[in-house]
């Protein structure tokens, strides 16, 4: 069966079995299968800028914005939710700072220049097709950054989860228990959970890590008390508080290679929904490379952060087999709703530290750890030399923040990692003996 000839699908209803792309539920199903898909997609959209002290508001208004725009661009072909991506904290971090530090318009100036990165390759992709991507990235090499990636973020994780701040430079063991409680939580949640709810673990988790948090606190007096002073003053509509960028070449250079790091993760995106389809959407691949890198440009623009395909929302499809475009169209005008709630926005803000730092472990751990799946689903082999140096070598120099000055300007690790990992693995590769002995 293949997608319809037009330019967009023309969902024919189906109740029952899988629903393919150019397939629709009933209305009522429709809703609230979207609204599982903003569940899904919440914890880590919000954690992300809140971690980089970007306003939540807005990357949740621009989570659909940026849906909406790769839906179109890719024809409405292609289910895919878009949120912000973790590929960008650490090159942000390293140019602008984070959290309440952050500098955001000068970030914003480097978000959209990956923008313009990504949506270039898309239409190189475009026109003399995708296989190159793919030979210029190997699994080795896309499996490597993700896990640099992970490393590299370690610290900030830490940081968090320890109470770590200017004020409190040793941080306190209160911060540190509730951050192993918040991450006990998702654990247990992901693994013992019933049903659907160990689709969500991140959010629940969350929420455990909120209430335990509250209980010592507000009402045990133990520990700084959540302040909801915000929360009632914040009306329940109105405009998010838009930022406009700022351009250095600093901050252009550190965060611009973050759109390589984009091109291994749509790519891996793509490639999974043909397998749980059973179709090829290599043809869609520039169009997604361009969704993604306009609708990053456009977020960057406003105040959001880069976006990127949603792992979470396609083990949601997965689970329930619904792959309908149109679940994505409706879950998009969900993240609208939420992204004009300034009182939502204020509920975010009083997340406290630990438990974003508990959740950021495991959100960061699972970051490094999808670098083994993508290794075993592609049968990487490690007693192949020129894999395991390529992979050790780019797990220490992210893992160890491996700075470089190129031409005047300094990398930072996920920038070395990531050039790193394909430079010299291209290079063992050219000088690859007919016939390799196992190194170990």
């Amino acid at each position: 069966m293949t997608m319809s000839n037009g330019f967009w699908p023309r969902w024919t209803l189906k109740t029952e079995g899988a629903i393919m792309p150019d397939e629709r539920l009933p209305l009522g199903q429709s809703l609230v299968v979207g609204l599982q898909h903003v569940v899904a997609m919440f914890g880590s959209t919000v954690l992300a800028p809140i971690i980089m002290g970007f306003n939540p508001n807005v990357a949740i208004l621009f989570s659909g914005i940026a849906t909406l725009i790769f839906f179109v661009i890719v024809k409405g072909k292609v289910p895919s939710y878009l949120g912000s991506s973790f590929a960008f904290i650490g090159p942000v971090a390293a140019a602008a700072g984070s959290g309440p530090e952050v500098n955001i318009p000068l970030a914003l100036g480097g978000i959209i220049a990956a923008g313009v990165v990504y949506a270039i390759i898309g239409f190189i992709v475009q026109i003399v097709g995708h296989r190159w991507v793919e030979k210029v990235m190997p699994p080795i090499v896309t499996g490597s950054i993700v896990a640099a990636i992970g490393l590299v973020l370690a610290p900030l994780a830490v940081q968090s989860a320890s109470g770590i701040s200017a004020a409190n430079p040793g941080g306190d063991a209160f911060s540190r228990w509730i951050a192993l409680a918040t991450v006990l939580a998702i654990g247990l949640i992901t693994v013992y959970a019933p049903g659907s709810l160990r689709r969500i673990p991140i959010l629940l988790g969350g929420a455990f890590g909120y209430l335990f948090y509250y209980l010592l606190t507000n009402v045990g007096g133990y520990g700084p008390a959540i302040d909801f002073t915000g929360v009632q003053a914040a009306p329940w509509f109105g405009l998010p508080a838009f930022t406009t960028p700022e351009f250095s070449w600093k901050s252009v250079s550190l965060i611009a290679p973050v759109a390589i790091i984009l091109v291994a993760e749509n790519l891996g995106h793509i490639k999974a929904i043909g397998a749980m389809t059973g179709r090829s959407y290599d043809s869609y691949l520039g169009r997604a490379f361009i969704g993604d890198g306009i609708a990053t440009i456009i977020s960057g623009s406003f105040g959001g952060t880069g976006v990127t395909t949603y792992a979470e929302n396609m083990g949601v499809m997965a689970v329930t087999r619904i792959y309908s475009t149109l679940i994505f169209v409706i879950a998009a005008f969900f993240a609208l709703i939420l992204g004009f709630s300034p009182k939502f926005g204020a509920v975010i803000q009083t997340i406290p530290g630990p438990v974003l730092g508990g959740l950021a472990i495991v959100v960061f751990g699972l970051i490094a750890a999808t670098a083994g799946r993508i290794w075993v689903e592609n049968n990487v082999s490690f007693a192949n030399p020129r894999n395991l140096i390529t992979a050790a070598v780019t797990l220490i120099l992210g893992a160890g923040n491996f700075k470089l000055d190129v031409f005047g300007f300094e990398l930072e690790g996920i920038g070395t990692a990531t050039f790193g990992a394909i430079i010299l693995y291209h290079i063992l590769n050219g000088f690859q003996n007919k016939k390799e002995e196992p190194i170990l």
